[in-house]
Formats: C-alpha cells, structure tokens, sequence
C-alpha cells in the first residue's frame, strides 16, 4: 500500500501564496504521475495540475502562470507552489499519485491524499 500525506493549506488573502506538500511513503516499487486535484462545495473534483516521473507538466487553464508542480523523487513528494491566488481557488485540494507496490511492479492504481483545505478571502 502507498500512504500519501498532504501539509500546507490554510487560509490567505488575494493576491497571496502557498505552497503544498504531498509525501508518499510505503511499499513504493515505483511512482509514475503525481499531481493535484481540487474540489470546492458544491462542484465536482479537478484536474489542477500533474507531473510524470521526467518531469513533464500539465495545467489546467485556470492556473496557468500562477500554480507549479515539482517533485523530488528521492523524497517520492510532489509540491504544488501556488502565487496569486483569487478567491475562486478556494477548494480542498487533493494529492494524486499512480504507483506501482512492490511485489506488484506492473499493477499501477491510483492514491489520494485525505486533502487539505485551500481558503482564499480577505
């Protein structure tokens, strides 16, 4: 099994920045793609942004130029820096990560962080 565990939301005004942490830990054999998701009331979960294991990245327009993606694979974390941040970016936000277990090195399923809460308002 694979363990993800999420820090870094809270609340901040517009115009502010936060920075997210995902860490994985576990009976990791290997992580494929890593990314973030964002859920607010009411509405559906989204892509917000993802990164393969080379370094290949992918945006939702909506944050585009504002929000971005890193990960360390020695640390099998994934960060999620986010600038600028307006109101409508208020979401929980979710870790994603597909990986393989050991013992299982051809099976990837997917993994979720519990979320963590992202409020923006002043």
């Amino acid at each position: 099994q694979v363990q993800l565990v999420e820090s870094g939301g809270g609340l901040v005004q517009p115009g502010g920045s936060l920075r997210l942490s995902c860490a994985a830990s576990g009976s990791i054999f290997s992580i494929n793609a890593m990314g973030w998701y964002r859920q607010a009331p009411g509405k559906e979960r989204e892509l917000v942004t993802t990164i393969t294991s080379s370094g290949t990245t992918n945006y939702a327009d909506s944050v585009k130029g504002r929000f971005t993606i890193s990960r360390d694979n020695a640390k099998n974390t994934v960060y999620l820096r986010m600038n600028s941040l307006k109101p409508e970016d208020t979401a929980v936000y979710y870790c994603h990560v597909a990986a393989a277990t050991i013992g299982f090195p051809s099976f990837v399923r997917d993994y979720w962080g519990q979320g963590t809460q992202v409020t923006v308002s002043s």
